[in-house]
């Protein structure tokens, strides 16, 4: 085991690089002039234009800014936007918000997708079954904003029960924005784990435990639940980091000040330097969790074994 997760996170070393450099040459590529809009509605002297292009090496190739701002970044400093913000106090202010969304939107997803995909799994063709596939289709076919202001609608124009935005970036608030960016990836662990548990239902060793004699609940939560949720669990751990990555929509519509319109800002600005910083935490994030769900793999089928 010790010598598999070092391996693995030898692994992450070049994937780790490799990402960050992608990203620090698109965003390069994106057309525009960074300095542009930094003096407002009026151009900016040639003397303060030359300071901000030596002070962030925009006179240099992308390449070598890429390789300075990596040198900087190991030594632990992630440097400072156009306007003299630190970079590390955007981080430290935005990530806890769409850590809080994410997490919600992984509970949403986990707790109800694997649940519809566990009872439908073992009562096919029923009315459960049929429900659950067709309000699955409805979610992956509805796009996400518009999944979003029908709730913002109904849960705040109609009932009352809940704020249009999120103000303070309390846990309660981000319910129903969790529920919206979880929303198509519950549909998809719902029919991931209706498939891999009918499947496995068939399986000789479920036949087995049930001619021995063991109770349902059992069988279920001992034998065919563990083997079934193995890409379940692949799926929850890929997704993480797209749904810390991939919540510009939603932060956007409920108004919540986190990573993923911190990115779009920093985008708009072609601030690079903004945008890798934020990069690197979302790709470490996502490869440690990727590391582990593999990991977890063991705790769920014995047969796997790390050598």
């Amino acid at each position: 085991m010790g010598r598999y997760v070092l391996r693995r996170l030898l692994h992450l070393v070049p994937v780790f690089f490799g990402a960050t450099f992608l990203i620090y040459m698109l965003v390069w590529l994106v057309p525009g002039d960074p300095l542009a809009g930094k003096c407002g509605d009026k151009p900016c002297s040639d003397a303060y234009r030359e300071l901000l292009t030596h002070q962030f090496n925009l006179d240099k190739p992308w390449y070598e800014q890429y390789f300075i701002y990596m040198k900087n970044l190991l030594q632990g400093d992630f440097g400072l936007t156009m306007s003299q913000q630190p970079i590390s106090e955007i981080i430290l202010h935005a990530y806890p918000n769409t850590a809080k969304l994410a997490f919600v939107a992984l509970c949403v997803e986990g707790l109800i997708g694997v649940t519809a995909g566990v009872l439908t799994g073992l009562r096919r063709n029923g009315f459960l079954d049929n429900l659950v596939l067709i309000s699955t289709l409805f979610l992956l076919a509805v796009p996400t904003f518009v999944t979003a202001y029908v709730l913002q609608y109904i849960f705040t124009s109609k009932l009352h029960l809940a704020n249009a935005t999120v103000a303070d970036g309390k846990l309660s608030e981000m319910i129903m924005p969790g529920f919206v960016l979880g929303s198509v990836s519950m549909a998809y662990i719902a029919r991931l784990a209706r498939t891999s548990i009918a499947e496995n239902r068939r399986s000789d060793y479920v036949r087995t435990a049930i001619a021995k004699g063991l109770p349902m609940r059992r069988v279920v939560g001992i034998h065919l639940l563990r083997n079934s949720l193995i890409p379940v669990v692949t799926y929850l751990g890929t997704d993480l980091g797209a749904l810390m990555g991939g919540a510009i929509v939603t932060e956007g519509i409920f108004n919540i000040q986190g990573i993923g319109n911190q990115v779009y800002q920093a985008i708009v600005r072609k601030e690079s330097t903004t945008v890798v910083s934020i990069v690197v935490v979302l790709v470490m994030v996502y490869l440690l969790m990727n590391l582990l769900v593999d990991l977890l793999y063991a705790a769920l089928d014995p047969r796997i074994r790390y050598e």
